[in-house]
């Protein structure tokens, strides 16, 4: 059974896309098979692995819909065994058609369910509606990035009931694997305002692993590639190989 892993926040900007990249190019290279879902419609995800979105025949929009199998739409990305279900403009419509649908909460969980890959790591739109509904449904553990920033905490207390609300009415095993937090700035002392805050909110939920603002983290989505093929030796590199590893150990004891 694949460990399917949501990646959410509804704040845009915090870092989920780097980390749903990094944290599969990692896994991937410790052996797992991995697949990055992308339900962004913004599909940073699929450009940000080297994919171009416009040039797609078919994305993860048309296989929610039964208009083509996920294997024909899977792609290999990067050097190991990391797979992308990409996405584009496409899925945009997608919230506005599934409403007629029954069930249409669990469209994203029937897709997934059927994949024979370790890790599903799933990077959601920044925001609430039925597509990340959709994640949180199909997702066994949910992972939030919080970016160390004035503003981080505003907002998740939403985010938490939602994620309460789903594991009450859709999906009792909905677990939260922890709080990541990402573009710190040790110079900055707002950032430790933050981390404290986050602490002491979230105790041993937070992850030990800090991610850095870096620049060649920032740099490596605009070549299409995970920060370990772009500058392994970089801060960012070596903050998401650690967090891959402290994520193994948290999910498999």
């Amino acid at each position: 059974m694949a460990k399917v892993i949501a990646l959410i926040n509804q704040k845009g900007g915090v870092g989920k896309t780097t980390t749903a990249i990094n944290l599969g190019a990692y896994l991937a290279a410790a052996g797992h098979s991995v697949l990055i879902c992308d339900i962004d419609p913004q599909g940073n995800s699929t450009s940000g692995l080297g994919v171009d979105k416009q040039k797609l025949k078919a994305t993860l929009y048309d296989v929610l819909f039964s208009r083509a199998e996920a294997a024909n739409v899977v792609q290999k990305a990067g050097k190991k065994s990391l797979y992308l279900l990409p996405a584009n403009a496409n899925l945009a419509g997608a919230e506005v058609e599934m409403v007629n649908i029954p069930n249409r909460e669990l469209m994203l969980k029937a897709v997934l369910e059927n994949q024979a890959y370790e890790y599903i790591l799933i990077d959601c739109p920044p925001s609430l509606g039925l597509l990340s509904i959709n994640a949180l449904a199909a997702a066994g553990e949910v992972l939030i990035p919080v970016q160390a920033e004035y503003y981080a905490l505003e907002g998740l207390s939403q985010l938490l009931a939602t994620i309460q609300k789903v594991k009450e009415v859709l999906n009792p095993g909905l677990n939260l694997l922890g709080v990541i937090l990402t573009m710190y700035d040790s110079r900055n002392s707002l950032s430790d305002q933050v981390k404290k805050e986050l602490e002491q909110h979230f105790g041993d939920k937070m992850f030990k692993t800090i991610v850095p603002r870096n620049v060649r983290l920032a740099e490596a989505p605009s070549f299409g590639k995970p920060i370990a093929e772009y500058d392994k030796w970089s801060k960012g590199a070596r903050a998401y190989k650690a967090l891959a590893k402290e994520m193994e150990q948290k999910i498999h004891g």
